[in-house]
């Protein structure tokens, strides 16, 4: 997903992350920023296992027929 970023991207944003809120705010951005991630990462497997039941429903009824 973020292949394309490397050191010298990374601590640009960070720089201009730190610039925008202060260091004080920093662990705070990043705790809601890991939290983030985690919820979307848990709906988006959420959704797979939601397709994957679905596809081994319509793969059962069309062996049935």
């Amino acid at each position: 997903m973020f292949g394309n970023i490397g050191g010298p991207e990374l601590f640009l944003i960070l720089l201009i992350v730190i610039i925008f809120f202060g260091p004080k705010k920093l662990p705070e951005i990043m705790k809601g920023l890991g939290q983030g991630i985690r919820e979307f990462r848990k709906a988006a497997r959420d959704i797979q296992e939601e397709v994957d039941k679905e596809v081994k429903q319509v793969d059962d009824k069309s062996e049935k027929k």
